[in-house]
C-alpha cells in the first residue's frame, strides 16, 4: 500500500472521529431522546462545542470526497511521487489540526489552518496535471 493510500485511511479515520463525536455532541445537548426520535420538527441551533464539531464534520466531509479521488486517480495514472505524498500529509495533518482548531473554538487559527489542507489538494492537482 502507498503513503498516500494510507493518508486515505487515516483521514477516513479522522471522518469517522469527527462523525461519531459531533454525533455524541448533539445528542448530548439535544437529549439522546432527541437522536432517537423521526426529527420531524425544526432543530434548534446548536451551542457551544456541539455546534463547533458539528461544522468541523461538516466541513471534513466536503473536502475528504475530493482528497480521496486525487488519492485513487494519482495511484491508477502511477503519478505518485513526492508532491502527492506531501500533498496527502498536508491534507491530513492540515485535516487534523483544523478539528482541533474548530472544536476548541479558535476561529481565526482554524480558518488559516483550513488553507494547508487546500494547499495538499493542489498538489494532488499540480502533480496529476
Amino acid at each position: 500500500m502507498t503513503p498516500e493510500f494510507h493518508y486515505l485511511v487515516y483521514s477516513a479515520s479522522l471522518g469517522l472521529l469527527l462523525l461519531i463525536s459531533a454525533s455524541h455532541a448533539i445528542s448530548h445537548q439535544l437529549g439522546y431522546r432527541w437522536t432517537a426520535s423521526n426529527r420531524d420538527e425544526p432543530t434548534p441551533p446548536l451551542k457551544g462545542i456541539a455546534g463547533r464539531t458539528d461544522r468541523a464534520c461538516t466541513n471534513f466531509l466536503e473536502t475528504f470526497p475530493i482528497f480521496a479521488a486525487l488519492v485513487l486517480v494519482a495511484h491508477l495514472s502511477g503519478e505518485n511521487g513526492q508532491l502527492t505524498l506531501w500533498g496527502a500529509r498536508l491534507y491530513f495533518w492540515g485535516r487534523v489540526c483544523h478539528a482541533v482548531a474548530s472544536v476548541a473554538g479558535y476561529s481565526l487559527l482554524r480558518s488559516l489552518i483550513w488553507n494547508v489542507a487546500l494547499v495538499g489538494i493542489v498538489f494532488f492537482i499540480v502533480a496529476l496535471i
